[in-house]
């Protein structure tokens, strides 16, 4: 091989690494008001690595039955969204712990990410393990089985490898993968297969609920772990990137590397969340994120039939005001110097939604559907969550400092602009 291929090969790897261990290790700004999340991918999400971050969590719900003379069953009452109360424990007996790991405990798996190597001298490849996490099986049928797993431990795997229970591994092929909502889907022989784990609703969380978190961390050595935490917040809205927030169930339960893509269960045996984030700073414990299962069970719903998540697409280039000088916002887009709020269009997509619709370079969006439109991160926010392909959206847009409207029908998302 020439040295020059080789000398590739390795700042490839290298960067390979470098972008996992962001991953597993993010360092908040200091100067945020909320400093702990991040505010890029490569520092929020876990794992990918030789060794992956982000705690399985399990959420333990009990009845208020389940007092012993030994321990004084503490409850609180949360209304569901369905306004419909229930009684939930903030603590557990040891004998219920028990019976719930003992539901989900098979299930939780070990994923295993395999690449290939070339040898700089004989220029033979090879196969290796390049990281390490966790999984779960969530459905078998036709004798096959079906894993969920974070995209990013998965993420530039030639091969998968699925580490069962009983001590077998199964080869797995990607069915589908989604790094905006950081999940992904396996698919194996179900042969060997003994568990399968049962969604719960996440929504049904409160704070202050006992949970627990399955998973392997730092690899087979330790697999399917348990450790014993609260739901520090049902509902956070965490960003990992510049243009993208996720909604994450926050816990203290212990979160180690490996963890990612482990279950977060409740009292009953189901799982309420997948584990794929934690704070990672030496001045911060106990901050670990999972996704919830209510947004995960139709994300992997769609990459099973469809092998990828389909979003809607205008066809722009984006820039927040915000980020722009006063003499442009003035001299170029007609804006007050002190304008801070909307998003820029740089760039119009030839045969786009948006060119079809008439938007036009430097035109200035301030609201979709009546929505406000801070930044290009609330403008996706929106398209993603609110809106799909073949809708129509309403504009609010300042051309050359004049305000108008612009309806603009929603084509399949291309790239990651907006």
């Amino acid at each position: 091989m020439d040295p020059r291929d080789y000398e590739k090969e390795q700042e490839r790897k290298e960067e390979y690494e470098n972008r996992q261990q962001r991953y597993d290790q993010y360092q908040p700004p200091r100067r945020r008001l909320f400093p702990v999340i991040a505010s890029s991918i490569a520092g929020a999400v876990l794992g990918g690595g030789i060794v992956l971050y982000g705690a399985p969590q399990l959420g333990l719900m009990d009845s208020a039955d389940t007092q012993t003379a030994n321990q004084t069953t503490q409850t609180q009452t949360a209304t569901t969204t369905s306004t419909t109360p229930r009684t939930v424990s903030t603590t557990v007996n040891q004998s219920d712990l028990v019976s719930v790991v003992n539901k989900v405990s098979a299930a939780v798996v070990g994923v295993n990410n395999i690449q290939q190597q070339t040898n700089p001298f004989s220029g033979d490849t090879q196969t290796q393990e390049a990281g390490t996490g966790s999984g779960v099986i969530f459905k078998k049928e036709n004798g096959k089985a079906y894993v969920v797993t974070n995209n990013h431990v998965i993420d530039g795997a030639s091969e998968v490898e699925v580490s069962l229970s009983n001590g077998q591994k199964e080869k797995a092929k990607i069915v589908g993968a989604d790094a905006l909502t950081d999940l992904a889907v396996l698919e194996m022989s179900g042969k060997n297969v003994e568990q399968v784990a049962k969604f719960g609703k996440s929504s049904d969380l409160v704070a202050g609920e006992t949970v627990l978190a399955i998973g392997n961390p730092l690899g087979e050595q330790f697999s399917r772990t348990v450790t014993q935490g609260i739901v520090s917040a049902a509902k956070r809205s965490v960003p990992i990137s510049e243009n993208w927030n996720v909604d994450a169930i926050q816990t203290d339960a212990a979160i180690n590397p490996g963890n990612s893509g482990g279950a977060l269960i409740n009292s009953s045996g189901e799982v309420v969340g997948i584990n794929s984030m934690k704070i990672s700073e030496d001045n911060v414990e106990g901050i670990g994120f999972a996704l919830p299962s209510d947004e995960v069970q139709p994300t992997i719903e769609q990459l099973m039939k469809n092998g990828k998540i389909t979003r809607p697409y205008m066809g722009v280039g984006l820039q927040d005001v915000g980020q722009l000088s006063a003499a442009t916002k003035q001299n170029q887009l007609g804006l007050t110097s002190d304008t801070s709020e909307g998003v820029v269009v740089t760039t119009v997509e030839p045969f786009s939604s948006a060119s079809d619709a008439g938007l036009q370079s430097k035109d200035v969006i301030v609201a979709i559907d009546g929505n406000e439109v801070k930044t290009s991160s609330d403008l996706r926010q929106y398209l993603y969550t609110k809106r799909k392909v073949g809708d129509t959206v309403k504009l609010d847009v300042y051309r050359n400092g004049k305000k108008q409207t612009i309806s603009l029908k929603l084509s399949e998302q291309q790239d990651n602009n907006g």
